[in-house]
């Protein structure tokens, strides 16, 4: 397999891994109570947030000359966590909530550690991957502070 192939394989799960992100925040604000606004606007701002690192590991791999993936991971991979967040909300409270979009949020930052880790990518790519984790991780330290701010 070429280094293209590898790298773009790579990018690939991070983009299906940024599509799970996007529908379990989607299926978070659908389970949240009417009431909770500040926790539909910031989901909805996380929902952006994984629209736009998408974007950017579509752009590289287009300029790999690959093809780019389009759908969310099916098999559960990696970012699976995303697929079961509704069912995790049995509890229905915001912490119960916050617990779940952490785990999910760990669970991403996982996969981008993974991807770091993947010889054979160019350094460029290493970069935009780095970057990506980062901000993502911002994105995490939030959920986990919310969350630990409810007794």
């Amino acid at each position: 397999m070429s280094v293209a192939s590898r790298t773009s394989e790579t990018l690939n799960d991070l983009i299906k891994i940024n599509n799970d992100r996007i529908e379990g925040y989607e299926k978070a604000i659908k389970e949240l109570d009417p009431e909770d606004t500040d926790l539909q606007s910031l989901f909805r701002e996380f929902c952006g947030q994984s629209e736009s690192l998408k974007r950017e590991l579509q752009q590289a791999v287009s300029e790999l000359g690959e093809e780019v993936e389009t759908g969310a991971s099916a098999s559960g991979a990696i970012y699976r966590t995303w697929m079961d967040v509704k069912a995790a909300f049995s509890g229905d409270t915001r912490k119960a909530v916050l617990q779940s979009c952490e785990f999910g949020e760990d669970a991403a930052q996982k996969a981008y550690r993974t991807a770091e880790e993947e010889p054979d990518i160019a350094p460029n790519t290493k970069i935009l991957i780095t970057n990506q984790k980062l901000e993502l991780k911002s994105a995490h330290d939030r959920v986990k502070a919310l969350r630990d701010s409810i007794s």
